[in-house]
């Protein structure tokens, strides 16, 4: 789902059913995608998206590229 200005796009990660609109009502938000930032910023609730491709969500193959990247890449701790 778009978000941000015109010209400088971000997207929502949302859980929707399969004939509901492209804009319209979504059953959950689980991330964030802002491809204007260097790098581009991804954040994913990966809890909840297992959960939900475990009950037959079907991601796009956008987003599962998103989660991908977001699975291979190391996650940082700041201590």
């Amino acid at each position: 789902m778009r978000m941000g200005a015109k010209k400088s796009p971000a997207y929502r990660v949302v859980v929707k059913e399969k004939l509901s609109k492209r804009d319209g009502a979504y059953l959950e938000n689980v991330g964030t995608y802002n491809p204007t930032r260097n790098p581009a910023e991804v954040k994913l609730d990966m809890e909840r998206i297992q959960y939900w491709i475990e009950r037959g969500a079907q991601p796009t193959d956008t987003v599962r590229q998103l989660i991908k990247s977001e699975v291979q890449s190391p996650k940082s701790n700041v201590d």
